[in-house]
C-alpha cells in the first residue's frame, strides 16, 4: 500500500512523525481526506479533530487550529499545541 511522510509540529515539540495511508481533518472551508501522492496543498486548520491512519489503525489529534501544507508525497501540519486523543 502507498504511503506518504506526516509530520505534526508545535513550537515545542515534533508531535507525530511517520508515514500514513490517510490524514483527515477540517478545513475552514471544510472537512478534507489527503491521501499519498495529493496535490501541492495550503489550508488553514480550523479547531478539532486531525485523523491519521497508519499502520492499520488510527490516531486521533486534537489540535487548536493551525495550518497543513502537502507537497513532494508529505504532509506538514504546524499548529501551536496538539494532544493525542
Amino acid at each position: 500500500m502507498s504511503t506518504m511522510h506526516v509530520t505534526i509540529i508545535t513550537p515545542d515539540e515534533t508531535v507525530f512523525s511517520g508515514d500514513a495511508t490517510m490524514v483527515v481533518g477540517k478545513a475552514l472551508d471544510g472537512e478534507f481526506g489527503i491521501q499519498p501522492h495529493h496535490m501541492p496543498l495550503v489550508s488553514a486548520l480550523a479547531p478539532g479533530a486531525i485523523r491519521i491512519d497508519h499502520e492499520g489503525k488510527h490516531e486521533e489529534f486534537i489540535l487548536p487550529g493551525g495550518f497543513l501544507e502537502v507537497e513532494n508525497n508529505s504532509v506538514y501540519i504546524t499548529t501551536a499545541s496538539c494532544e493525542r486523543a
